[in-house]
């Protein structure tokens, strides 16, 4: 795992100079420690920050071929290297390292621009044709690693982290509207867009490729769900070639030059990759676990007893609402966007143990749920859908109670405030967010916590109200459940979950995590599959509890999902009294001054809160998701606000 920034074109203030490089990769330094690499041409300059896992002494980069025609520079993995090497060689292609990054510029060479789809990966990839004057940015097919880009003055700047951009930006950067307002509804923001005006993000599964013609972004990838499965195999069948799947997969994602950890939630996902490296691998293991003092976020029981039944050499961080609060600005730094909880800082808390604990590589469980229909939402929707086919029933709305038996606080435990909720909009079936309807409502409240002139800039700005999703022309055609895991797909595990909660919280202790679920072969078998084989009845993720049930005690394939969370509001309070940078950050002066927020709303929030009466999911997410808003304005506008002010001073003077 490393970090990768560049500059293409430009001249002058935006020229391709090692100096502008070398500031914008040390803004990295944190996803590669170990080294770094530089590649400056007329026309582009490209920098790496290496974090070594593979090829420890000669996979430095940027990497090129045999003539130094084809330079690239990579954040992440590729797993099958060894075969595509192999491939690559017996079609005459000579190699000078062992390194997975240079595979990439040979399967360039002989498979052109389908080349990335001849890599089994987690990356973020610039590659540089020298001969053709012609630049590649490509990103993993999932979304897994970032890679963030904004072009000024003709000149295109690209990087890992949006804070390698603002590093040389000529004009700072400004919070845009419309991206707070997405992440305030569906937890991040999605397709290109990001939280900050003229930044853009390459989306999962596609290429920005810039030449003489210009530059064009290109989709090679996307989640295809099957229209028809007159071809399916049996449930029993499809739970084989999904153990083989995921055998195949761990074992690709074990490769590296370095120890690999795992971390071990006490769930299904992450004790079943676990369970498959102890079974088909002679990989000593070591597993690293979150508890909590709240035993409503607390899976210890269960992480202990997993760790015993595997025999694995573990290790358990117990994280406090204290630390939470007291880290949650550090969080923000890397994460660079607004959030709606805190459970990204607990998962940074891990990886700093797990760092501390000599290990750079993780494997983790993120990803199963999305692909196998393990989150309630998903059954909330498929209840929803029941009811709807005889909204006067009574009894169909009841069926709702047996959803999230893990929330203290539960939207179903009383039955006609569910009804209420979850009536909503109900023979809305065919809108593509149906399912995710309640949850983006709830999130959607935050708005009212916006001040005047931010609500007058959304009023006028219809595109903010939609998600931001591009959907695919087939996309009526499938079955409800896909169309649920699409959009889940395309808003929550891309825009929240690989990346508040994944790539930026290990990669803030220098710690890569690999995600064998989200290999694109798995994938793209469960989309071939009837949503019956995912969603049996209310049970979740069938196919893959028969695919682990030989693996895993009895309880654990049983056990209901429990989605990981960690505390909230609470955590920036200190016996009823806000932290003192939270005191200060949401003073009416401070709020005013931002702009962002109704200093009126927002003090009627906190005053809740400090009396321990936010209780619901709301009032939870609002605290913090203002608290975050104006820690990155703090962190990444308001500083250049204020230089730039206190530079129109002098001028004037």
């Amino acid at each position: 795992m490393c970090g990768i920034a560049g500059i293409l074109g430009g001249s002058g203030k935006f020229g391709p100079e090692r100096s502008r490089l070398e500031r914008m990769i040390r803004q990295l330094q944190h996803r590669g420690p170990d080294g770094f690499g530089f590649l400056e041409r007329r026309d582009i300059g490209l920098a790496h920050a290496r974090l070594s896992i593979i090829d420890l002494e000669t996979g430095g980069q940027p990497i090129s071929n045999e003539d130094g025609s084809i330079w690239t520079i990579l954040n992440g993995e590729i797993f099958n290297y060894p075969e595509l090497r192999r491939e690559l060689e017996a079609l005459g292609h000579g190699f000078s390292t062992r390194s997975d990054t240079e595979t990439i510029v040979h399967a360039y060479e002989e498979y052109g621009d389908d080349f990335v789809l001849k890599l089994n990966g987690q990356f973020a990839i610039a590659l540089w044709d020298e001969r053709r004057r012609r630049l590649i940015l490509a990103r993993d097919r999932l979304g897994i690693r970032p890679l963030f880009y904004t072009w000024e003055e003709g000149a295109l700047l690209f990087a890992s982290e949006i804070k390698a951009i603002r590093e040389i930006h000529p004009r700072g950067l400004e919070l845009d509207i419309a991206g707070l307002a997405q992440v305030f509804t569906t937890w991040g923001t999605a397709g290109s867009r990001t939280v900050f005006a003229g930044i853009e993000t390459l989306p999962a599964g596609h290429m920005l490729i810039v030449d003489d013609g210009g530059h064009r972004v290109k989709r090679y990838w996307d989640w295809k769900f099957q229209q028809t499965f007159i071809a399916a195999p049996s449930f029993e069948d499809a739970a084989v070639q999904l153990r083989d799947l995921l055998v195949d997969a761990v074992r690709m994602q074990l490769r590296a030059d370095v120890p690999v950890g795992a971390y071990l939630s006490g769930g299904l996902d992450s004790s079943g990759i676990v369970s498959i490296v102890r079974r088909y691998s002679s990989s000593p293991l070591r597993t690293f676990s979150i508890s909590f003092d709240e035993a409503e976020f607390d899976e210890s029981e269960h992480q202990q007893q997993m760790a015993r039944f595997l025999g694995t050499e573990h290790e358990t961080v117990r994280c406090t609402r204290r630390q939470i609060g007291e880290l949650f600005p550090d969080f923000i730094r890397h994460a660079e966007t607004p959030v709606v909880r805190t459970a990204p800082v607990p998962l940074m808390i891990l990886s700093r143990q797990v760092r501390e604990s000599g290990l750079k590589v993780v494997l983790t469980g993120e990803g199963a749920d999305e692909v196998w229909a393990g989150y309630d939402i998903f059954k909330e929707g498929k209840i929803r859908r029941f009811w709807a086919e005889q909204p006067a029933s009574t009894c169909r709305p009841a069926l709702l109670a047996r959803l999230y038996p893990y929330l203290r606080h539960s939207p179903v435990s009383n039955r006609a405030f569910a009804t209420n909720i979850f009536g909503r909009n109900l023979l809305d079936t065919a809108n593509p967010g149906y399912a995710h309807g309640t949850r983006w409502a709830t999130t959607r409240r935050l708005w009212n916590l916006f001040s005047e002139d931010v609500r007058s800039q959304l009023r006028t700005a219809a595109a903010t109200v939609d998600p931001g999703i591009d959907l695919p022309a087939e996309f009526a055609g499938w079955e409800p459940l896909a169309r649920d895991q699409y959009v889940e797909a395309k808003t929550l595990l891309e825009g929240y979950l690989l990346s508040s909660q994944g790539d930026r919280v290990a990669m803030a202790h220098s710690v890569e995590g690999r995600v064998p679920f989200l290999d694109h072969r798995i994938v793209e078998f469960a989309a071939t599959l009837p949503a019956r084989y995912k969603l049996r009845g209310l049970h979740e993720k069938a196919v893959l509890k028969a695919a682990l049930a030989d693996l895993l005690p009895a309880e654990i394939c049983a056990r209901t999902k429990q989605p990981y969370r960690a505390p909230d509001a609470p955590c920036f309070f200190t016996d009823g009294a806000p932290l003192p940078y939270v005191q200060e950050l949401l003073s009416d002066r401070s709020l005013r001054e931002a702009g962002y927020f109704d200093a009126g709303a927002v003090r009627h929030l906190v005053e809740k809160c400090r009396a321990g009466r936010a209780i619901g999911f709301g009032d939870n997410m609002a605290l913090v998701g203002v608290i975050s808003t104006m820690l990155l304005h703090q962190q990444f506008v308001g500083a250049e606000r204020r230089a730039g002010l206190v530079q129109r001073q002098r001028v004037q003077a």
